[in-house]
């Protein structure tokens, strides 16, 4: 949503946007790029598909865009998950 928002401001020819997530739990210490060597830890995979007639530069910039959108966010900082019974 925050692509195509951006998109949309900006006036590019964004069609469609597509995204495909995958995740998975790896050892920490078979992660080459990640500070945590211990445990386990959850990696998602993102591709996305942008259709419609962009140049490269419009489309590594929403690719950048995708980076700051707040799911995004949320889920690349420490997160703490406080649950009680109400």
């Amino acid at each position: 949503m925050t692509i195509a928002l951006y998109a949309r401001r900006k006036q590019w020819p964004l069609d469609d946007v597509e995204v495909r997530l995958r995740h998975s739990r790896v050892h920490a210490q078979d992660c080459r790029d990640c500070d945590t060597k211990e445990g386990m830890l959850d990696v998602i995979e993102c591709e996305i598909a942008l259709n419609g007639e962009l140049a490269a530069e419009q489309r590594n910039r929403l690719r950048e865009i995708a980076e700051r959108c707040p799911v995004h966010r949320t889920l690349t900082s420490e997160i703490k998950i406080r649950t009680r019974l109400i």
